[in-house]
């Protein structure tokens, strides 16, 4: 029996293993629960107070780099719930719909250590979306470089897109919205309203589908988009899909194919800001492409994942959205073959403006939204 005063050998190695970890910053953050009507799931809210956290990426499975729209960096720590300001961004024009955009570690990150950056870039008076990459090293992000100032520099402050995806053969998607001049996404001598697709290093792939097409611009690998603010490239079936900004309705789904043209301003299911009128010639045209979704009103989406965890299996192969006009988190259910079978809104009990969706380590689903706040989706046992 142990003695009330005298303390046992095992309370001496509890005592003292709780010791080390408190001194050694170890302990795990608790982090606040959220309420909301959706059985099923647990949601949580990891960080709050931030700006507008408008990309997110894992670099290991406890820390996860934030990117925010007015131009900083922050290296989050989820176990022990610190918030790090990163040093080494260039120079951004941070206006308008304007700034530090996404961000994605690479595909190769664990043994080169690359991660990717879009944001606006000053050119003069104007700014332009840019493709960049770099290495975290501690709090500073070192051997920046800009692989693509993209053809998109205008005086406007906004349609900038801008997310980035990365198939299993070596390239880089990103895409750039029309930058408020419609016509011009139709034009291939410049990267406005289109996606492009690089090899990792900024160089042009030789089997893109404009190379040998001068004036078009080589880089370019779709046209005929309004402004792509989400991106996600299925392996399993080699797809990529994006999701775009209609005007007033008329958000888009598409599966991205090469060469292909998304007929904007040409053709559009939503209508002009200032009245009831069409866009454009109609809803379709001959030799371009229709969506695979289209919303109706605009939900304004932020954000694209397609997911492929184990955590909700009943959610594999969807794509979920971030809504930032009609607040919620937008489930799009595809079947074998691609097609939209569905959608599921949920946390509309948030009203929160999500921005960014991106799938963790464990296969739970973490989003930030414009408040400034970063939460997650577990499943609720």
């Amino acid at each position: 029996m142990f003695s009330l005063t005298q303390p046992s050998p095992l309370y001496h190695h509890i005592l003292l293993l709780l010791t080390t970890l408190w001194s050694s910053g170890a302990a795990a953050q608790s982090f606040v629960d959220v309420e909301q009507s959706n059985p099923g799931i647990r949601v949580e809210q990891l960080f709050n107070n931030l700006g507008v956290p408008w990309g997110m990426a894992f670099v290991s499975p406890q820390r996860m780099l934030i990117t925010e729209r007015d131009g900083q960096a922050r290296l989050l720590d989820l176990q022990t719930g610190s918030v790090k300001a990163l040093q080494g961004l260039p120079e951004i024009v941070a206006e308008g719909q304007g700034g530090l955009l996404d961000v994605v570690a690479g595909p190769d990150y664990k043994s080169d250590g690359w991660i990717y950056f879009t944001y606006s870039k000053p050119e003069n008076a104007e700014a332009a979306t840019t493709l960049a990459r770099a290495r975290l090293d501690d709090l500073r992000l070192v051997d920046w470089q800009d692989l693509l100032v993209t053809d998109s520099a205008t005086s406007s402050r906004h349609h900038f897109g801008s997310r980035i995806a990365f198939d299993r053969e070596g390239h880089v998607f990103f895409g750039v919205g029309d930058r408020g001049e419609r016509h011009e996404a139709q034009n291939l001598e410049n990267h406005q309203g289109s996606i492009m697709r690089l090899n990792l290093d900024g160089s042009v792939p030789v089997d893109n589908p404009f190379l040998r097409d001068a004036p078009a611009r080589a880089e370019i690998w779709s046209y005929g988009h309004r402004n792509p603010q989400g991106m996600a490239y299925d392996p399993l079936h080699q797809r990529l899909w994006s999701i775009e900004h209609g005007p007033r309705g008329g958000d888009e789904i598409n599966r991205v194919l090469p060469g292909r043209n998304y007929g904007w301003p040409v053709i559009s299911h939503g209508k002009e800001y200032w009245g009831p009128i069409a866009i454009g010639e109609g809803t379709s045209k001959a030799g371009m492409e229709q969506p695979y979704k289209v919303y109706i009103p605009s939900i304004a989406p932020g954000s694209l994942m397609l997911y492929r965890g184990a955590a909700f299996p009943e959610w594999q192969g969807s794509l979920f959205a971030g809504a930032l006009k009609l607040r919620h988190l937008n489930r799009i259910s595809l079947s074998a073959n691609g097609e939209v079978t569905g959608e599921q809104r949920l946390l509309e009990d948030l009203q929160e403006r999500i921005r960014a969706v991106i799938q963790g380590p464990e296969g739970w689903i973490y989003f930030s939204t414009d408040s400034g706040r970063i939460l997650r989706i577990r499943p609720a046992s």
